[in-house]
């Protein structure tokens, strides 16, 4: 390895150089979002009853630290709520849960909800969790409790993964983003995610960011 990269690996990245790009770059895609954050916040309100932020619980955070992550909201109102204890969505949650946490086919989206989560665009406003310093622009994905908590009894050999996953921010994008998105299975997501930590650098990150714009403009593997 190229000594003049060397400071830019490991925890030296970590704890310092990734936490300033964080800021700037957060600052700047914040700017450029702008105009875009308003005309989706507009078509919400149009499209459906309900606030423009998404009303979900918590997320687990660096070290299990629990979060209220900020995304646009793109289904209707109380549908985390309703997923678990309505009736209705009883198959629906089993689904949900056979499915690693994700449905292809979810009926509780909106209509603008399937625009902008195909294309990523849902989960602007998390810029301002990075600013905040909760996430990271890269980094594994932000687990609900119960999610994780099921996970991890459904696939015990993963909780060292999970250890690891849990040890850095989450992110807005990241490895498991750029590589599949929903089309993978939990266990490649987490295999991805502490993949993503053991080679956590500068070099690594940028990549990631180099890709996803490919990945929002497509909307492969979304849901």
């Amino acid at each position: 390895m190229n000594i003049l990269l060397k400071p830019f690996y490991g925890q030296t990245y970590k704890k310092f150089l990734k936490r300033f790009l964080d800021i700037v770059l957060s600052l700047i895609l914040i700017i450029l979002f702008l105009p875009l954050a308003l005309v989706i916040a507009i078509l919400i309100k149009l499209d459906s009853s309900g606030p423009i932020f998404a009303d979900v619980p918590e997320r687990v955070g660096e070290n299990g630290k629990k979060f209220k992550m900020y995304k646009f909201r793109s289904m209707i109102v109380n549908a985390h709520y309703l997923l678990r204890t309505d009736k209705r969505f009883k198959k629906l949650y089993e689904e949900y849960k056979r499915g690693n946490y994700k449905l292809k086919d979810d009926p509780r989206v909106t209509k603008i909800g399937r625009l902008i989560r195909k294309h990523s665009l849902d989960e602007i406003p998390q810029l301002f969790n990075v600013l905040k310093g909760e996430m990271s622009l890269v980094g594994p994905r932000a687990y609900y409790p119960d999610e994780l908590s099921y996970q991890q009894k459904k696939f015990p050999h993963t909780k060292s993964l999970f250890k690891k996953v849990l040890s850095v921010k989450p992110g807005i994008t990241g490895l498991w983003q750029v590589s599949g998105r929903s089309d993978l299975d939990f266990e490649k997501r987490i295999a991805l995610d502490a993949s993503y930590v053991d080679n956590l650098s500068l070099v690594n990150d940028l990549k990631i960011i180099l890709k996803t714009p490919w990945v929002m403009i497509t909307g492969k593997g979304a849901v």
